[in-house]
């Protein structure tokens, strides 16, 4: 993937990073994390600012989860799954992808899409959930916005320091995304253990 995203890039500055952050907001597997530190790296050889690259990239992650937002709202649970189940592998999203979010969403509501923002794949999905549960669009904007920023900006300024050695920045993702769903998963197994035992 680093093949044909880092000569884009290269190639249209700060609108290409608008452009892939978006696409990777629809697209979840596109890693951000690549995206994002190779424009931090950037800024160093090129015109490119920190700042810009921030406000480009969080500007794309809006305007992509507010597409998935616009599409929970509009579509609904039930019409969104024959979707899903016809067309989903060509975005690699399933149904029970966005189930998970949904019941993600329905225990924590706002501050799930503030801090799914800062998590690999699930950082898209909770946009559909809250279209869903029809999420006030002014809440929805300003949590998708300051939790993109943080993530955004994190990765970008490592981007930056770590130079021509900014790609080692993929392999502590790695390891950070794995943790986070392993986390999500003992977090979501309780909430099931506890709803079990309380219909005993």
């Amino acid at each position: 993937m680093e093949i044909w995203i880092q000569p884009f890039m290269s190639q249209f500055g700060n609108l290409g990073v608008f452009l892939l952050i978006f696409i990777e907001n629809v697209f979840p597997p596109i890693p951000s994390e690549l995206i994002l530190t190779f424009g931090g790296f950037m800024t160093a050889s090129t015109s490119m600012s920190i700042a810009s690259v921030i406000i480009f990239a969080t500007l794309g992650s809006l305007l992509g989860a507010l597409l998935l937002y616009a599409l929970g709202y509009l579509l609904g649970s039930e019409r969104l799954k024959p979707l899903l189940d016809q067309y989903g592998s060509i975005i690699h999203l399933s149904y029970e992808d966005v189930q998970k979010a949904l019941k993600w969403y329905s225990r924590y509501e706002g501050k799930t899409v503030f801090f799914c923002r800062m998590v690999p794949l699930i950082r898209s999905l909770i946009s559909i959930p809250a279209g869903m549960a029809k999420m006030s669009i002014s809440a929805f904007i300003l949590l998708t916005t300051l939790g993109s920023l943080i993530w955004n900006s994190v990765l970008v300024f490592a981007g930056a320091m770590l130079g021509e050695h900014w790609a080692d920045i993929l392999t502590i993702m790695d390891t950070y995304s794995w943790i986070t769903y392993g986390l999500l998963f003992v977090g979501l197994l309780a909430v099931i253990i506890r709803w079990i035992r309380k219909k005993d």
